[in-house]
């Protein structure tokens, strides 16, 4: 089984990382670990081009922590860090990756500020040509 598993740094990504660890075993299974870096353009800074490289870092470090977390647990990974829209940039990298699953955590946003946000996680469920786990928190 190939699993993409997109994360983005939240509290949602990680439990979408544990439910991975949680619910799929790891022999034949590879997971790779997609961090999307969504820059605002243009980049209101006078220092763009810093921005970015930052951004990108980080997203290489979630990744990898991610990636360690999985290895930890047996999984045989990769990782990504794609620049751009993530509903699109996710839905892209599992159609070329061939992948048999996306997971994802699920922001839970609702009302104006998911109309203003959109939902990564909607749309990506909706368009993907494979299926996709989204992955909660239960409110408290």
């Amino acid at each position: 089984m190939r699993i993409m598993l997109a994360i983005d740094g939240s509290r949602f990504s990680e439990a979408a990382t544990q439910a991975v660890i949680a619910q799929y075993q790891p022999q034949g299974t590879e997971v790779k670990v997609l961090n999307v870096v969504d820059l605002p353009l243009p980049i209101p800074t006078s220092d763009a081009a810093g921005f970015r490289e930052v951004s990108l870092k980080q997203g290489q470090e979630l990744v990898q922590q991610a990636e360690r977390l999985l290895g930890k647990a047996g999984y045989k990974t990769q990782t990504a860090v794609e620049e751009g829209d993530p509903k699109s940039k996710i839905i892209d990298q599992a159609t070329r990756w061939k992948a048999d699953l996306i997971v994802m955590g699920s922001h839970g946003r609702k009302g104006v500020e998911r109309f203003l946000m959109g939902s990564v996680a909607e749309n990506v469920s909706r368009h993907a040509s494979c299926s996709v786990e989204i992955v909660r928190i239960p409110e408290t």
